[in-house]
């Protein structure tokens, strides 16, 4: 019997698998098909992304081992970053019409996030998992979730048939219509939004995003990837025309496409995340950005909380993470409601707002609350 089966290896996933594992943990990973594909998501992501890949600042090492690995380490972290890092971004550019309309201009006069490899970063994280001892297999569909006393049994179609796993908790780390969510009856997030994303692979290292609010209720996107391109992406609320706004985008821009892709946005958690004997973790969970709808930090910030509350022995500890989790990303999450709401703003009012506040910025962009930092202080003392 496993101590946890995992089902999902995105990001939240991989990274509960990794810490859960270097607990002592054992552990399974399932995941439907082929670890970063299909790609559903962006790869535009704070700078704090650095923090949750090899040797970058690895907090379970003791200070002996960490001194007979530094070296080993830094090799890991310079391979990582080179591996994944495809361009430096320094802010944003907000429009409240097309292509080219007028542009407001949010910067820092250093980098403010990073464009990555999306896919590579799925890969990079279960491989992490794999390292700290955790068991990871792709091509397995997980099809029905079974809480019993005592245990958790999990059947899963993969390559060589229906295959069943016993262990004492499962999590579901299977996105945002997670088949663990639906099968042990835990509620649904409060909004699934439609995003479709595209590349054009014409290199492009530019400094600035830019973000446009005229999708209803939320935004476009056009992300600069270096040498990888450029990202282009929006979303929309369910029975919006999601296809026929993007083309609109795009025939703005004057770009034809080389990748396209979509997926659902999770917004807004569940009233429950926890059952009985299984756990929501990362997008399953809607444990993103209500404002971006980016999920990546938030939900591996969530799947460390749930290596470290939950005792797979002790199926009432489900409870301490359930609380510890939303008390970390609640005010956050609270104000990126807020946040969104003025995307839908009579446009006067967004651009006397735009206006009031575009220059130098001191947000954190995984962290709305920063704006009531020192350095956000700094910065509005600094405007003209």
């Amino acid at each position: 019997m496993y101590d946890f089966v995992v089902v999902g290896a995105g990001p939240a996933g991989s990274r509960f698998a990794r810490s859960a594992a270097e607990s002592g943990h054992d552990v399974l990973v399932l995941e439907s098909g082929e670890i970063g594909r299909p790609l559903a998501c962006s790869g535009h992501v704070s700078l704090d992304i650095w923090d949750f890949l090899p040797g970058e600042d690895d907090r379970r090492e003791s200070s002996e081992s960490r001194a007979v690995n530094d070296e080993r380490s830094e090799a890991s972290a310079a391979s990582a970053h080179d591996d994944l890092f495809q361009n430096d971004i320094y802010g944003a550019r907000f429009h409240l019409g097309g292509a080219d309309s007028e542009a407001h201009t949010f910067y820092k006069d250093e980098p403010v996030s990073n464009a990555i490899d999306r896919v590579g970063l799925d890969k990079t994280l279960a491989e992490c998992a794999e390292q700290a001892g955790a068991e990871v297999r792709d091509g397995y569909t997980v099809t029905d979730v079974e809480e019993q006393p005592g245990r958790v049994e999990v059947t899963a179609k993969g390559p060589d048939g229906v295959e069943s796993f016993e262990c004492r908790i499962v999590a579901g780390a299977d996105g945002p219509r997670s088949r663990v969510r639906q099968e042990v009856g835990l509620p649904e997030p409060e909004e699934l939004l439609h995003g479709v994303l595209g590349f054009d692979f014409e290199p492009d290292d530019a400094d600035y995003v830019d973000v446009h609010l005229t999708v209803p209720r939320f935004f476009a996107w056009r992300i600069p990837r270096g040498e990888a391109g450029v990202e282009y992406g929006l979303a929309v609320s369910p029975g919006d025309d999601a296809p026929g706004r993007f083309e609109e985008l795009l025939e703005d821009y004057g770009v034809e496409l080389d990748e396209r892709c979509s997926g659902a946005i999770p917004i807004g958690p569940p009233e429950r995340t926890v059952g009985k004997r299984s756990f929501l973790v990362g997008d399953a969970a809607a444990q993103t950005k209500p404002f971006t709808g980016g999920g990546i930090i938030y939900g591996m910030r969530a799947a460390d909380i749930a290596a470290r509350e939950i005792d797979p022995e002790q199926p009432a500890t489900l409870e301490s993470y359930e609380t510890a989790w939303r008390e970390e990303l609640a005010g956050d999450q609270r104000l990126g409601k807020l946040i969104r709401a003025g995307y839908s703003m009579p446009k006067p009012v967004q651009k006397a707002g735009m206006k009031a506040f575009s220059g130098e910025i001191g947000v954190h962009m995984d962290r709305p609350t920063s704006l009531f930092s020192k350095a956000q202080l700094r910065a509005l003392l600094s405007w003209n």
